[in-house]
């Protein structure tokens, strides 16, 4: 069995070198092209090619792989596992492959189908997710479910904590799901309909804090957007990334506070915010073009003071 392996990220990378490290023939890996990185814009191949490379596996980076499907057929491949790979497959794609064409999904469809499946969990304040094994469709992450693995989150666990287990996790059922695909004993079952909308890629405004909600609402964002793309609040021009924080009560004298003021601007105290039912503790931020640091040592610096309002 010839496998082609398509992924970029990684969360990629696990499920690559697992089946790599078990014996199996992997003809070619599958990435997006080479993007530019950083402040200087340095061109730098994925993860998934950096991997494939070291272990003398030929990579191929098509622009738009429905233009290049006669030279993905040259590898002959006998079944396409896709991982975060981030392109859209055609119908004529899909029929290149005799056993079918697999893909890693990072969650528990069909629950957060789409572009982000592991941010939107952690931001919904799910306590468990996991990842699925299906058989690809021409729907987004619509097809026949093979396997699949559960997971608890943790309380605090951030987006990139999390990433790194499922893609073991990810590893885990590929070898798992491997010897049922090729000898013919692939058991599939139908995905439902989702009761969660399509997750879409997340930019950076879609993380920008509102106050308005409650503490727990607004820690859970804050996890989800660690390691990128950073949640954030602005304070009178002022940018101040979010990488950590958790519910507190609201210090006395302030119940009237609007949301979104600065409760506290004591280093012992902490960084307090007014939220919707109470405060949110910033425990660990970082302004624009500074270092990262506790909430409190942020506030020694002085560059915010009580009373000055988020937004």
């Amino acid at each position: 069995m010839k496998i082609i392996y398509a992924g970029t990220p990684e969360f990629a990378v696990k499920p690559l070198q697992k089946i790599l490290d078990a014996g199996y023939d992997v003809a070619a890996a599958l990435c997006q092209p080479d993007r530019p990185q950083g402040r200087k814009g340095v061109l730098t191949p994925p993860p998934v090619k950096a991997l494939a490379l070291t272990r003398g596996v030929p990579v191929f980076q098509p622009a738009r792989l429905k233009d290049e499907l006669s030279a993905l057929a040259k590898f002959e491949g006998d079944i396409l596992i896709t991982c975060a790979y981030g392109q859209i497959l055609t119908q004529a794609a899909l029929d290149l492959f005799p056993l079918g064409v697999w893909n890693l999904h990072a969650s528990l469809l069909p629950r957060y189908r789409g572009a982000s499946p592991i941010q939107a969990a952690i931001a919904a304040g799910e306590k468990e997710t996991g990842v699925t094994v299906m058989r690809t469709a021409l729907g987004l992450d619509t097809g026949d479910i093979l396997l699949s693995e559960r997971t608890k989150i943790g309380e605090r666990e951030t987006c990139g904590e999390l990433s790194a287990r499922l893609s073991e996790i990810a590893a885990d059922c590929l070898l798992r799901a491997l010897p049922e695909i090729e000898g013919g004993r692939a058991a599939l079952t139908a995905q439902g309909e989702p009761d969660t909308p399509v997750t879409k890629k997340i930019g950076k405004e879609d993380v920008r804090l509102d106050f308005s909600l409650p503490a727990k609402r607004i820690a859970d964002l804050v996890r989800s957007a660690n390691p990128e793309p950073l949640a954030f609040a602005d304070a009178d021009g002022l940018r101040i990334n979010v990488f950590a924080a958790e519910g507190a009560e609201r210090p006395e004298g302030s119940e009237n506070a609007a949301c979104g003021e600065i409760l506290s601007d004591s280093p012992k105290a902490g960084f307090l915010v007014a939220c919707k039912g109470g405060a949110v503790r910033l425990t660990e931020v970082q302004a624009a073009g500074g270092k990262r640091m506790k909430g409190s040592d942020f506030l020694n610096g002085r560059k915010v003071k009580k009373g000055q309002k988020l937004c």
